[in-house]
């Protein structure tokens, strides 16, 4: 059910579905949309507020998105981070609790609009790359059995706006992958010659292709076709390194390298970033025009120069409902274009990581 919303939040909505529609932007654009956002979250956002204050900043003095404190990832769990009451935000997003157990990190969105424009452009020019249907096979299950999850709602999203006939998930909540409807719809396809899609999380991907090694399959799949993975494995089926994941990929289905794009997205944004195809492991992550991301050394929180690892934080335009600017728990390096993702903090940067999330939870609940 679609909620009305208040006036002032209608207006940062139709400022920001204008924006992600634009072409691209400028750095002074950019900078004073960070800025509103921040000032609009600042006022209403209190446990971001009180996270503000405690380190002195205040909306005078942000005047780009580098100056807006970024929220360590983890306080998604601990906080309430919304600028709406929940109960009247028309979805909420939760994490798997893979990290803590039970405990799930919550994003609130008072309208799925702006996260739907968000996935849909950034995915069109990625994935799509000027193809404008393409028939989909999703690994995961339908967004209608896992209304929380938002890979449940990206990858039927991607399905609604840009799959052909005879796209479908393979994936249910109950009856787990069905290989055997996968297989044959997917030979079919290749018979015909018809470029598909196949999408779903990254272990998902490693069962399929254990179920289609025991089958003794393999495909060729149609010029034109791709594949996507997202997530990891989260401990949902062996570990391949990325090499070797991307060349099992680019073997069982015939598909070059290239045309392997791994998606990097969390719930606690609203968009995603891509990489140009793993030929080469890792590859650039490449972010829309409404997203900026800095590498900072965890402890300090000062930037880390180009070439040298530090901890994510990723500033999301879209993400107004709860904080633009997020501290990950991902270490990457900066590179032109984008970033290399080099996986989870551990050592001194975890340790930089919890001391910020300390710090925020301190002074959420003073």
């Amino acid at each position: 059910m679609t909620h009305a919303l208040p006036p002032a939040m209608q207006q940062v909505v139709d400022r920001l579905l204008g924006f992600v529609a634009q072409d691209g932007c400028t750095d002074a654009q950019f900078d004073a949309l960070a800025a509103d956002l921040f000032a609009f979250q600042y006022a209403n956002d209190e446990p971001y507020r009180r996270f503000c204050q405690r380190r002195g900043i205040t909306p005078r003095r942000v005047t780009a998105w580098r100056d807006i404190p970024p929220v360590p990832i983890s306080a998604f769990k601990d906080a309430t981070l919304s600028c709406m009451p929940p109960a009247e935000c028309e979805r909420v997003f939760m994490t798997s609790g893979t990290t803590r157990g039970d405990v799930k990190g919550r994003n609130h969105h008072p309208t799925i609009a702006v996260w739907d424009q968000s996935m849909q452009r950034h995915f069109a020019r990625c994935f799509m790359q000027g193809t404008l249907r393409l028939r989909m096979f999703t690994l995961f299950p339908d967004e209608r059995e896992l209304r929380n999850s938002s890979l449940g709602r990206y990858l039927s999203l991607a399905t609604r706006s840009f799959g052909a006939e005879g796209s479908r998930a393979y994936v249910s909540v109950e009856g787990g992958l069905d290989v055997d409807a996968f297989c044959d719809d997917l030979a079919q396809a290749q018979s015909r010659g018809e470029p598909v899609a196949v999408l779903g999380a990254t272990f998902s991907f490693v069962h399929l292709l254990d179920a289609m090694a025991a089958r003794g399959l393999r495909f060729v799949l149609p010029e034109g076709s791709r594949l996507l993975d997202t997530g990891g494995y989260k401990g949902q089926s062996r570990e391949l390194p990325l090499d070797a994941f991307y060349d099992a990929l680019s073997q069982g289905f015939g598909v070059a390298r290239e045309r392997c794009i791994n998606m990097y997205g969390m719930t606690e944004l609203s968009s995603q970033f891509y990489d140009a195809g793993n030929a080469v492991v890792p590859s650039v992550k490449r972010a829309p025009h409404w997203v900026r991301t800095r590498v900072l050394d965890p402890l300090t929180g000062s930037e880390m120069p180009p070439g040298q690892r530090g901890v994510l934080a990723h500033c999301d335009l879209a993400n107004f409902n709860s904080a633009t600017t997020i501290l990950t728990e991902d270490v990457g390096v900066a590179v032109d274009g984008g970033f290399l993702l080099l996986g989870r903090a551990e050592g001194a940067e975890a340790k930089g990581c919890s001391l910020a999330v300390q710090e925020f939870l301190e002074a959420a609940r003073a």
